[in-house]
């Protein structure tokens, strides 16, 4: 397995972890107060609290990265392979793009409906592109396609 299909891997799971954790602090309180915020900060968004938001990050960016960093250790795994459009690859690698695509719309979203509030949001930038570049590496690529 190349070094970067570890990165990729560990780029999948940190992220996981990060968004396992906060989006039930968001949806378990939906007014803020587990990550000491308001629902001031969602003035002019379509959220009244932060509920909606919180299960999309729970699940787009917490349970989806984790399904995807397992696949990519465990290759042998077939079984999402149905919904996988890029039939040449596997599974968990067109899954990491999806990832990285994701975090991107997420973070281009968030800036645009809340402007700049948090340090984060440059960092969560920087990691979506981290994740494109490393799994579009040819050495990651070619780990991954399919013989």
């Amino acid at each position: 397995r190349p070094l970067f299909s570890w990165i990729l891997i560990i780029l999948n799971f940190v992220l996981a972890t990060g968004a396992i954790t906060s989006g039930p602090m968001l949806f378990l309180k939906p007014d803020g107060s587990l990550m000491k915020w308001t629902v001031d900060l969602l003035e002019g968004t379509p959220f009244p609290d932060f509920l909606i938001p919180g299960i999309i990050l729970f699940v787009l960016l917490g349970i989806y990265p984790l399904i995807v960093g397992l696949g990519l250790v465990k290759t042998t795994s077939k079984w999402l392979e149905v919904i996988n459009p890029l039939k040449k690859y596997h599974w968990a690698w067109t899954g990491s793009l999806g990832v990285g695509i994701i975090l991107l719309i997420w973070i281009i979203t968030e800036t645009s409906l809340l402007g700049y509030i948090s340090f984060l949001q440059p960092v969560m930038t920087v990691w979506g592109l981290l994740i494109l570049v490393v799994a579009l590496l040819p050495g990651v690529r070619r780990y991954y396609k399919k013989p």
